[in-house]
């Protein structure tokens, strides 16, 4: 009986509690806005607002290719890390990831608890601290929502908020701590990630192998049965969403409205339209249809291949970047297709292995003739830095796969991480939430009631 009171009431328990601790936290002035840049708030404001357009872009996105009777909860599995996120973030999350740092490896959590002092911190750049942890929020936000497309139609809905909390505080903040804070040890190693290659792509991808291998293979997965898209239209909404959220991604990494950022956006924009071409055309040399999921997935290799080096390679590179990233994705997705990995979206093949490639081309073409602050490549004589790079990549695979294998296996412990097989077949729209999504009918199980919408 307790045991079933906790389940039910534990999470809003914790919440309740994290909102009157938040009543009890000293409040501090607001920043001195005659220190900062007035566009380049603009600017920054407008790139966090795009990033988290991408969270509602990657629902459609996953939503549209599962199974229709399970289109609501992986939706919704996407967009709940915008409320889990944003209550952690404030709480200790950012005080992990950009607090003072303990030996270079992780901020300490009391710097920023409840987000004390960062109203009224330091200036980021040209930037007030309480933007730049905003911006940095919205990166969090969509970070484990890469991980759904891995473990969907088959992991229970409160084991997936409980991973959520988890990878959150000890894969993301110590990764966004090594690779962006001042004294980050990958940062001083001379690891360069523009907006999120290690911390975001390969952090995701490596998560999505764990969680893929730790669940195990769903039912239409091991009987080879073909599990039709539900919604392929969701799929094209979802990838516009997404690259047109992506130019805040990248450009605003730049943290300032200036010429970076307008290089960067075009880097962004152009590997994006190169990967979905040859995703699309090497579909077609191998004997296919060129195809609408193949050039939608192709974009979003793209765009993932090109985030570590968006600042900091040329505009022609990234056209070069783009196509060998969707040819490198679009065999390791064959090759998985012939083995027994359940990664149902294949996100370690496409965030995983494109932020990989992503890491180590930036390694390749990165030039100081674009960013001053970066460093030169191996295309330009310089093999030590790709060297770095490739370093740095190993570090974050092994430690992003090997924490979030552990945090799989530990939630396993605490309750079933996987659903039953009846509720598998079933569906987790209805078994989870209660709620059906159908040919455009929302139909409510508790009332009975059905809500057309032709919309769907």
């Amino acid at each position: 009986m307790a045991k079933v009171l906790f389940k039910q009431w534990g999470p809003f328990a914790v919440l309740l509690i994290i909102a009157i601790l938040a009543l009890f936290i000293p409040l501090l002035p607001n920043f001195d806005e005659g220190k900062y840049s007035a566009p380049d708030i603009a600017f920054v404001l407008i790139a966090a607002a795009l990033v988290f357009l991408m969270t509602p872009g990657l629902a459609f996105f996953y939503g549209g290719m599962v199974h229709r009777k399970n289109v609501l909860s992986t939706m919704i599995k996407s967009v709940v890390a915008a409320g889990v996120i944003t209550v952690l973030w404030i709480v200790v999350g950012f005080s992990l990831a950009f607090g003072d740092t303990i030996g270079g490896f992780i901020g300490n959590p009391t710097t920023f608890l409840f987000f004390q002092g960062v109203n009224s911190g330091p200036a980021w750049g040209t930037i007030p601290l309480s933007l730049f942890a905003v911006f940095q929020l919205m990166f969090a936000i969509i970070t484990p929502g890469l991980v759904v497309g891995a473990v969907a139609e088959r992991i229970r809905f409160t084991s997936y908020i409980l991973f959520i909390v988890l990878f959150a505080l000890f894969v993301y903040s110590p990764l966004a701590h090594w690779t962006w804070s001042p004294e980050g040890f990958l940062l001083k190693m001379g690891v360069l990630d523009f907006a999120g290659g290690t911390v975001v792509h390969i952090s995701a991808g490596m998560a999505a192998l764990a969680g893929a291998l730790v669940l195990k293979r769903r039912k239409s997965h091991i009987e080879h049965q073909e599990v039709p898209p539900a919604n392929i239209p969701y799929v094209l909404i979802g990838t516009g969403l997404l690259w047109f959220g992506w130019f805040g991604f990248n450009a605003g990494s730049a943290l300032g409205a200036n010429s970076l950022a307008v290089s960067a956006f075009l880097t962004t924009n152009t590997a994006a339209g190169a990967a979905g071409l040859a995703w699309m055309f090497f579909d077609v040399a191998r004997g296919k249809k060129p195809s609408v999921l193949g050039f939608c997935i192709g974009a979003v290799v793209g765009l993932v291949a090109i985030t570590p080096g968006a600042g900091f390679v040329s505009i022609p590179s990234s056209i070069f970047i783009g196509v060998i990233a969707a040819v490198i994705s679009n065999l390791v997705v064959s090759w998985k297709q012939k083995t027994s990995l359940d990664d149902t979206l294949d996100v370690f093949p496409c965030h995983g292995v494109g932020g990989i490639v992503g890491m180590l081309l930036t390694g390749v073409f990165a030039t100081k003739t674009v960013n001053s602050a970066g460093a030169d490549g191996l295309f330009y004589g310089n093999p030590e830095f790709f060297f770095t790079q490739l370093k740095g990549a190993v570090i974050v695979i092994i430690f992003s796969f090997v924490v979030s294998f552990i945090i799989f296996k530990l939630i396993n412990v605490v309750q079933p991480i996987r659903v039953t097989s009846e509720e598998e077949e079933e569906g987790l729209d209805a078994s989870q939430h209660n709620e059906k999504y159908s040919q455009g009918t929302l139909i409510v199980e508790s009332t009975g009631q059905e809500i057309n919408n032709p919309a769907f």
